[in-house]
């Protein structure tokens, strides 16, 4: 099991900047995809980033391609959002997902991923 927890929402002007953590436990997130989702209320739960387990490719949503980067420290079994040029639409709860290991490729559906997290707030004002 993979236990993961956000951090580093909040309220943030537009056109600021956040950067989001997810801390991992219970096992390594090394060999695993990691994603990033966010859902805004009454809305569905969104891809916005991904990145494969060999940490060799990165994937985004169109609207924050850009704007955000998805990164990782296998040391601190910690995944990061830094997103730049926040807009209000970026308003959503952010959530962190793993996938199982299985050195397979990266699919932007919520439902591969296998362990996701509490989930942080980004409330971005305009």
């Amino acid at each position: 099991q993979v236990q993961l927890v956000e951090s580093g929402g909040g309220l943030v002007q537009a056109g600021g900047s956040l950067r989001l953590s997810c801390a991992a436990s219970g096992r390594t997130i090394s060999e695993r995809t990691m994603g990033w989702f966010r859902q805004a209320p009454g809305k569905e739960r969104d891809f916005v980033a991904a990145m494969s387990w060999r940490s060799d490719r990165t994937y985004y949503a169109d609207s924050v391609k850009g704007r955000f980067t998805i990164s990782r420290d296998n040391a601190k079994n910690t995944v990061y959002l830094q997103m730049n040029s926040l807009k209000h639409e970026d308003t959503a709860v952010y959530y962190c997902a793993a996938r199982r290991v299985d050195y397979g490729g990266v699919r932007y559906e919520s439902t591969w991923y296998d362990y996701w997290g509490q989930g942080t707030q980004v409330t971005v004002s305009s």
